[in-house]
């Protein structure tokens, strides 16, 4: 027998659980058994997770569609999460837009702001931030992309970009944010937790970053 893991073959019995035997790979250390009746053990169950929360599935009706708890889902996406890398933009001298959208979590006047910017022409996603809407806040995500040397950096009249942006390469009007303005319409209608009339809505900061991350870079 071969590991469902590393597909290695340096495998050996190590005792039974409820009359199952279970194996151990002496390559990777990990146990496992031949089959199971639980399908979060399912070796796809994570790609499909990442699929059902980017086509607007909430997280219940991922636990539903796919038979598993609600508990489950919600690790699982802290595990997937941790594992996306954010992709490296290296191209200089090009234009971003940036833009905050807000959401709540737990409670509706518990009000919390998405920040995140994009390169206009491929609209990749160069980062973003969950936090409150202040300068300290926006801040990293603003240095970061000082650092590509932009050509044009497009916000909306909020009064904390013209100190944190260089005069030379911030520009402020209505039409050349449509982009990113398309984008939160987008994230609304994918997302559950973001729509604004749904009973969906995320209890943990932490839970909105996964999937934030996931729907972006996963």
């Amino acid at each position: 027998m071969g590991c469902r893991y590393c597909n290695g073959l340096n495998v050996i019995k190590r005792g039974k659980r409820n009359g199952i035997q279970r194996y151990h790979c002496k390559d990777c250390r990990k146990s496992f058994q031949d089959s199971y009746s639980y399908q979060a053990y399912n070796l796809a169950i994570d790609d499909l997770i990442k699929s059902l929360l980017r086509e607007g599935c909430g997280v219940r009706s991922a636990s539903r569609i796919l038979n598993i708890s609600c508990g489950t889902v919600l690790s699982r996406m802290l595990k997937i999460s941790k594992q996306v890398e954010v992709p490296k933009f290296q191209s200089f001298g090009c234009k971003f837009e940036v833009d905050e959208m807000w959401t709540f979590i737990k409670r509706k006047d518990d009000f919390t702001w998405i920040t995140y910017a994009i390169e206009q022409k491929t609209k990749q996603v160069i980062g973003l931030y969950v936090g409150s809407k202040s300068k300290e806040t926006i801040k990293p995500l603003i240095d970061k992309i000082l650092l590509l040397h932009p050509k044009r950096i497009y916000t909306d009249r909020l009064n904390i970009y013209p100190s944190l942006i260089p005069r030379k390469v911030h520009k402020v009007f209505q039409y050349c944010t449509n982009r990113i303005e398309r984008m939160n319409l987008t994230l609304r209608t994918h997302i559950k937790r973001l729509s604004r009339r749904t009973i969906c809505f995320s209890k943990d900061k932490k839970y909105l970053e996964a999937h934030l991350r996931i729907y972006f870079w996963g």
